[in-house]
């Protein structure tokens, strides 16, 4: 297929997809009332001939004959989002509403919010009722209750109007944006942060001494100026405003309307006579607060920063050609954001497939930088190029988690055997004198091969219970040798027993025979008291089994004065009880945040495992260990909103001017 006609395609699907979004409700009305007319027949999206996809298809065939250049052709069709989207949303309500007239299931008339009680608070919060949020993957077709931003701000808000209708001010009244969103609740919600940031701003221009650009006699930046601004520090970033990304302490909102004003200049307006329409304004205050927030609380560091730093700029010209990117779930630019945020999180490039997604996240960024103008559909070829590649890459990630497992798994059996070891040795000798051959034999291979023993077969092998009759053999035999008893055959009973323990440990042969026969000198000298018939082992090779590596009390470094026996017991039983799969937040000492995915459950130590989006390694801990981390704040439950969903709930916070936190 040329690939012109791959890009018209996935044009026209755009173009379905968004009407299927925009107009959602009326659809499915429409499905079912033709579906009647048809003869009881359930019409789905492929099947209803005025549905998006078939209307798509139009669109394709009738420009596919016209004589255009391809790209021109590209263009147009792109154009018909823009142009025919209201349009042809206005006919969908208006065809509705004549099929229920005509007597077409006049039941099923479109919801409207059910009368509440005159109680204004009560009132605006149900407003916020019907928004339905986006889960981390942002998969379309998921259902569920608003983020837990929404639910706050739309009760804080609710609270704040409830106020002002008191004091004997009008209420404000939702009524949606009229054709430039398909439902209310959406229409109130941007309403009430536009009107929530209008209150703010000057507080929050005072806190970062923001250079205000008084009204007068300005004029405010067309959106056609402001947009050849932001695609100048699209493809050029200052290097103020990259600072800026680099920085925790200023703000990306203050920074970038600085530049816009002053970017004016390149297309010959007077920064002195201009200033920012407070529409773009918003978008702008609203974008930078997203990214202050996702780079402040994001584990993002290094080259991941700046990557995600970079998509500032292309977002704020999303927020300025389509507000609704705020509140709809499904929106393309926010599930891109959401799926790069996860994969640059924690990303230090350590692994070769840290390094494999890093850089697919840096061409993906790469090519929205170049290629996006002012059309969104780059953003869902590319969200489904990257989910098409985040699918292969779970697989890696599922192969690394069973091998993290894997690891931890062997070497908490290994620490089992060298503590089973240990135990036994110490269980048998204690502070008791050896002379040395025998204490060195005991301490060194004999040790070594009980330990490669029970890794081995486990702690009731076979083998095992041999090596513990050679230990007690060997040791009933000094005891003898001290009671002086001559003529004895040393050893000659546990002949094969000794073999197999220094075969363990490299030594075999004559090497065997000589470090036996060293043995039972060591026992004849001691049985004769003549101290000169002892002799030493003959030197053994140097070996040692991995050491395992320092435990992992958890993610977060919980400091030497913490009481790690000072937890409650109900945390740690939910965690001895948390399924495999579960997430939960783990917070550094810096107020950084990185899920930890629950990957495996020692059946030996009852540790748990948990891993990174990566399927890498980065806690083990006991369930105690883990209450004390919630005790300190350092654990929290994980909520799957997503990066951007969590960023709002960030922006909504430092917006709250009662708890004056202003950035």
């Amino acid at each position: 297929m040329p690939e012109h006609v791959l890009e018209s395609r996935l044009a026209v699907r755009n173009f379905a997809t968004v009407l299927l979004r925009d107009f959602k409700p009326v659809l499915s009305r429409l499905d079912r009332r033709l579906g009647m007319i048809a003869g009881g027949l359930e019409l789905q999206a492929d099947t209803n001939p005025i549905s998006p996809e078939h209307l798509g298809v139009a669109i394709h065939e009738a420009f596919a004959d016209c004589e255009l250049a391809p790209e021109v052709r590209l263009v147009l069709i792109k154009l018909c989002e823009r142009d025919l989207q209201q349009p042809i949303g206005k006919r969908y309500e208006y065809l509705d509403e004549q099929l229920a007239a005509a007597g077409v299931m006049p039941q099923m008339a479109a919801r409207r919010p059910a009368p509440r009680a005159p109680s204004p608070p009560r009132e605006d919060r149900d407003a916020f009722e019907g928004f339905e949020p986006e889960s981390s993957m942002g998969s379309a077709g998921e259902e569920g209750q608003a983020p837990a931003w929404a639910r706050r701000f739309a009760d804080r808000w609710a609270e704040s109007r409830g106020r002002l209708q008191g004091g004997g001010h009008a209420a404000h009244e939702g009524h949606g944006e009229g054709g430039d969103s398909p439902g209310g609740n959406q229409g109130m919600l941007l309403d009430a942060l536009h009107e929530l940031l209008q209150q703010t701003r000057h507080v929050r221009e005072d806190a970062t001494s923001a250079a205000s650009v008084a009204v007068g006699q300005q004029r405010p930046l067309s959106q056609r100026e402001m947009m050849s601004v932001l695609s100048l520090l699209q493809a050029t970033p200052s290097a103020t405003l990259r600072a800026a990304i680099g920085e925790d302490g200023e703000s990306l909102a203050q920074r970038l309307k600085s530049e816009v004003l002053s970017g004016a200049t390149r297309l010959g307006v007077d920064p002195a006579q201009a200033r920012l329409d407070p529409q773009d304004e918003d978008a702008i205050d609203l974008v930078g607060m997203l990214f202050d927030v996702m780079l402040d609380e994001r584990d993002l560091e290094g080259r991941s920063r700046e990557l995600i730093g970079r998509l500032v700029v292309p977002f704020v010209k999303v927020a300025m050609l389509d507000r609704r990117m705020f509140v709809q779930k499904t929106h393309p630019a926010r599930k891109l954001l959401n799926s790069l945020a996860e994969a640059c999180e924690g990303n230090t490039g350590e692994s070769q497939a840290e390094r494999v997604l890093m850089g697919k996240v840096e061409e993906i960024i790469e090519r929205l930088v170049a290629e996006f103008n002012e059309n969104l559909a780059i953003f869902l070829t590319l969200e489904e190029e990257f989910r098409e590649f985040l699918t292969q890459h779970r697989r890696r990630i599922e192969i690394a988690e069973r091998r993290a497992a894997e690891t931890q798994r062997g070497q908490e059996k290994l620490e089992m055997a060298r503590q089973r070891a240990s135990t036994e040795l110490d269980r048998r000798i204690g502070d008791t004198t050896l002379p040395q051959a025998i204490g060195a034999f005991l301490r060194q291979p004999w040790q070594h091969h009980l330990t490669l023993t029970v890794l081995r077969e486990g702690e009731d092998g076979a083998s095992v219970g041999e090596a513990l009759s050679l230990a007690d053999g060997i040791l009933d035999e000094v005891a003898e040798a001290r009671r002086h008893i001559v003529g004895k055959p040393w050893l000659q009973a546990w002949h094969p027993a000794l073999r197999k323990v220094f075969a363990s440990v490299g030594v075999h042969a004559d090497a065997a025979t000589s470090a036996i026969d060293a043995l039972h000198d060591t026992l004849q000298g001691i049985a004769e008291s003549r101290p000169e018939l002892e002799r030493a082992l003959p030197e053994l090779p140097q070996v040692a089994l991995p050491s395992p590596p320092a435990q992992e009390s958890a993610a977060v470094e919980l400091g030497s004065k913490v009481d790690v026996s000072d937890f409650d017991n109900a945390d740690a039983d939910r965690f001895r009880g948390l399924e495999i799969g579960s997430w939960l937040d783990f917070v550094d000492k810096d107020g950084k945040v990185q899920a930890g995915k629950l990957s495996w459950v020692s059946p030996i130590s009852q540790r748990l495992l948990f891993v990174n989006r990566r399927g890498v390694r980065f806690c083990v801990a006991s369930p105690e260990e883990l209450a004390v981390m919630v005790r300190l704040g350092r654990l929290r439950a994980h909520i799957d909103d997503g990066a951007f969903d969590s960023a709002m709930q960030g922006v909504i916070d430092r917006l709250d001017t009662k708890n004056a936190t202003v950035h």
